[in-house]
């Protein structure tokens, strides 16, 4: 069967770490906003009494096809709703899905996205340079590389990708594209790594995030959807939080600190901005994408 008709797996990064800090009630509501594959909520659902229902999230409509497959045994504790985080609230409003006894957030892409050619997002695989993680967003990393001056391009690379290459790529990318325009994503690949030499990583590791973080409206995305969430939680509510980069780490912990210093929520952990959970040397020798993910949990008091 080739790649793009099978059926996708995911494994689920800090999996029995989260539940453990997630659940509290196993009859209560439980929020998963980036739905995927339907990893955490599968096993959200198997822990959950039979009085717990669990909502799910997610922008893209093959991964909520994919989650709903996955999780049909439990169709009438599961419903999944394609949204992303910008209209977090005015989801749990239309849903009734309130109050929350726990919020999960596993940011990245899932390996749908990354292991589908025709998505765009991998520059290990030939493909058409989409990136978009559902089909109505306008821009696509096509239009970005083909047709944003290199000033702007060079911005985004730094901003987003924390390149330090950022001008060298960014003059590389419109050169490249003055003789003939970018299509594919190995063509992309091809041109960072020629003018960045490589190291430990990819060289276009930094440019493929950058590119795949623009096209998306993530970080922004983000802040909003962590910002609207706490409000739907409990007294004693939890939510939960896996990132893969600083970026969005650095957007968890600054939302985080903002509702503990408000006094509305306190931190599980070591209870400061500092704690978070990696993933064991095992789970990352087992899934090497778990490397750079990190738990982060806050708890609402009032």
């Amino acid at each position: 069967m080739i790649l793009e008709e099978r059926r996708y797996t995911h494994e689920s990064v800090l999996l029995a770490e989260t539940l453990e800090r997630l659940v509290t009630d196993k009859g209560g509501l439980y929020l998963d906003a980036t739905l995927g594959l339907g990893g955490h909520s599968e096993a959200l659902l198997e822990k959950l009494s039979a009085q717990g229902k669990v909502l799910g999230l997610d922008a893209d409509p093959e991964a909520l096809a994919e989650a709903g497959h996955r999780l049909g045994a439990h169709s009438g504790r599961f419903h999944s709703v394609r949204s992303n985080f910008r209209s977090l609230g005015g989801v749990l409003e239309k849903e009734g899905f309130f109050p929350l006894t726990g919020a999960l957030f596993d940011l990245g892409v899932s390996s749908l996205q990354l292991d589908k050619p025709s998505r765009g997002f991998s520059f290990m695989r030939e493909g058409p340079l989409d990136m978009r993680l559902g089909p109505d967003a306008a821009l696509t990393a096509e239009m970005i590389v083909n047709r944003w001056p290199a000033e702007q391009i060079a911005m985004l690379l730094t901003e987003f990708g924390e390149e330090p290459d950022a001008d060298k790529i960014a003059r590389a990318i419109v050169a490249r594209r003055a003789k003939k325009p970018f299509t594919t994503t190995l063509e992309l690949a091809d041109c960072v790594e020629s003018v960045v030499p490589r190291t430990g990583h990819h060289p276009a590791t930094r440019t493929f995030q950058a590119l795949r973080i623009a096209v998306n409206q993530e970080l922004e995305a983000l802040t909003r959807g962590l910002e609207a969430v706490v409000p739907y939680l409990k007294n004693g509510g939890r939510l939960c939080v896996i990132t893969f980069h600083s970026l969005e780490d650095r957007i968890v912990k600054n939302v985080f600190a903002s509702f503990v210093s408000q006094g509305s929520c306190v931190y599980l952990g070591k209870g400061d901005a500092k704690s978070a959970l990696v993933p064991s040397s095992e789970e990352i020798a087992r899934n090497p994408r778990s490397r750079s993910a990190k738990l982060r949990v806050i708890e609402k008091k009032r």
